[in-house]
């Protein structure tokens, strides 16, 4: 298999603090757009955790089948690279991106997309929001080498689409226990 990077993210180790999407905004100068958003899935899915997202540089991006401007590319990585020079803000690959990884810019009238950090990666450096993550629950894994074996390729109210594959796995929340002080009568 050839080399495909994509990321692990612990539930149980995400606190929700938001240094990996500042992270993300000050490398890539993002003012009006987020590539990284943290979601609370206390609301979504029932589960006492925080999830942060952002492209998730799938095996078969639909990005990239879509655009009439060959903004983007597959890396020998597995990186999905978009280069914004050519692109003619159509946002055809929003429509096709079932995680809606790429954001429209307002300001420059453009589609911009998380690139996994490639230039700290070529360097031998961790991504920005990896590196941000105070608790480390966001790492960089490749998916050509062994995975640890109780990770999952979804979670409850998560979409895993197929046809795409996102390179992105999970390690789940454990079961949590609450000790509760029973009031006796005295």
């Amino acid at each position: 298999m050839p080399k495909q990077l994509g990321f692990l993210i612990d539930l149980n180790k995400c606190i929700g603090c938001h240094s990996c999407e500042f992270a993300c905004k000050i490398e890539n100068h993002l003012e009006e757009i987020s590539f990284r958003k943290i979601l609370d899935l206390r609301k979504r899915a029932n589960l006492f955790a925080y999830l942060s997202m952002a492209c998730n540089h799938c095996a078969n991006p639909q990005c990239i089948r879509v655009c009439p401007n060959k903004c983007y590319s597959k890396l020998r990585n597995g990186i999905v690279f978009y280069n914004n020079s050519n692109c003619d803000g159509c946002k055809s690959c929003i429509g096709a991106c079932p995680f809606k990884a790429p954001k429209y810019n307002y300001v420059i009238k453009k589609v911009s997309k998380c690139n996994l950090c490639n230039r700290r990666i070529t360097k031998g450096l961790k991504p920005a929001c990896v590196s941000a993550c105070i608790s480390e629950a966001l790492q960089i894994i490749d998916f050509s080498e062994p995975l640890p074996e109780n990770c999952k390729k979804t979670i409850p109210n998560y979409a895993y689409i197929l046809l795409t594959n996102p390179s992105v796995r999970f390690l789940l929340p454990k079961e949590t226990n609450c000790f509760w002080i029973e009031e006796r009568e005295v």
